[in-house]
């Protein structure tokens, strides 16, 4: 059989056989121990070779904002505040240039797919949808980008963003979101949320509940609209870091609340930790929400990078291994099925949520990244940085591990 490329020693499982690929036409199209072929070769070394990383909830709109938005309070509302300025002076360009930074640092962290959520407003108008619509029609060769356009600043008191949220599905938006914490009516800002979603037969990502505060919540909401809109499966929540301060009851009543209307959790470590528990002077909770537990229900759970860069969270690698190390931190999980569990929810989970399958198998595309761990617990704990990349049978990006060199010698 003819081959485009073979992969040589790729590890399907953990620490399986290894086992050589071969790719023709951007597919796989045979599974061996050995494959004899004069094609082009690239070596997994025995590592884990997967699908890629999903990033399931990522802003490239307002990334890489700090030389023009500051937030020296490190809050919510100072952040919101801060990039409502900011989005002003937005221009298509700026937006692309800066959500293209971003997409370069991904795809050589190993991320093969991603939602990205896009502020739709009257303030800002198309100009960010415009720009990320044209990165993911240009970067198509390293990542797939599914486009999620929302009202960040409320929808019912900001007149003109639901005619503008209409055009951007008009024009190719992928699915919907919500933040109904920002309207001056958050529960109309839901059920009109799913009347689009409905009109358009799209799914819904909202921003929800991101405070600490447990005697209020927007969840309930959303479940009850998920099930009386039948949308079960098609509804995920991002934040919710209200969760994290649920005792052990009203913990375990939320997971069957959830289950009940198929709604998908996402997590956001390093822009939870760095803004929640501000009024707090010793004692800081940590405030995020414990995907591990509804990962463990049943329930589809992500975690993702969220902001890159911008007064929401000024730091950031784009790397989803770091972010899965950083939420296992926070959960204090150790064992290596719980870490597992962590690898599974910026992979195979992520993936089910924007409706892709990760499996590889003969017939399956040939998007293919080669880590340098033996085992998905491994890459967890080690933080795995990515060796090299294939997107549909072409390598996307290159990144050889160190070599070290003693007394001055490799």
């Amino acid at each position: 059989m003819t081959l485009d490329l073979v992969i040589r020693a790729a590890r399907l499982e953990d620490r399986g056989p290894a086992q050589d690929i071969g790719i023709r036409d951007g597919r796989i199209v045979e599974i061996a121990p050995r494959i004899d072929t004069d094609a082009r070769a690239l070596d997994a070394r025995g590592g884990l070779v997967i699908a890629g990383f999903a990033d399931s909830h990522l802003h490239l709109d307002k990334a890489c904002l700090l030389d023009r938005a500051a937030n020296p309070a490190g809050t919510l509302k100072g952040a919101i505040e801060a990039v409502t300025a900011a989005k002003k002076d937005f221009t298509t360009e700026d937006v692309y240039c800066r959500g293209a930074r971003v997409l370069d640092r991904a795809i050589g962290q190993g991320t093969t797919l991603i939602r990205t959520q896009v502020e739709i407003d009257p303030g800002v108008g198309l100009a960010g949808f415009d720009a990320v619509r044209q990165l993911k029609a240009d970067y198509a060769w390293g990542v797939d980008v599914q486009i999620c356009v929302f009202p960040q600043e409320g929808l019912l008191n900001y007149p003109g963003t639901e005619d503008l949220l209409r055009q951007a599905l008009d024009r190719g938006a992928d699915l919907l979101g919500g933040c109904p914490y920002t309207d001056t009516d958050p529960e109309g800002q839901i059920r009109r949320l799913f009347a689009m979603a409905r009109d358009y037969y799209v799914d819904l990502d909202f921003h929800l509940d991101f405070d600490l505060d447990t005697s209020w919540r927007h969840l309930d909401w959303v479940a009850r609209e998920a099930i009386a809109h039948g949308m079960q499966g098609r509804v995920a929540i991002g934040h919710v870091t209200k969760l994290s301060m649920l005792p052990p009851d009203a913990l375990s009543d939320t997971i069957a609340l959830m289950r009940d209307a198929g709604i998908a959790l996402t997590v956001l470590p390093a822009t939870d930790l760095f803004m929640t528990g501000r009024d707090h002077d010793r004692a800081v909770p940590r405030g995020v929400a414990p995907a591990h537990r509804f990962h463990d229900a049943g329930l589809c759970c992500t975690v993702a990078t969220n902001n890159v860069l911008n007064p929401f969270t000024p730091y950031g690698d784009c790397s989803l291994p770091r972010m899965t190390n950083l939420f296992a931190n926070v959960a204090q999980l150790g064992a290596a099925q719980d870490l597992s569990a962590c690898f599974d929810m910026v992979t195979t989970a992520p993936f089910r949520l924007l409706g892709r399958d990760p499996a590889l198998r003969i017939g399956a595309e040939a998007t293919l990244v080669a880590l340098p761990c033996q085992s998905r617990a491994d890459t967890v704990a080690e933080i795995g940085r990515p060796i090299w990349g294939v997107k549909s049978g072409r390598q996307s990006f290159d990144a050889p591990q160190p070599i070290l060199c003693v007394g001055g010698r490799e």
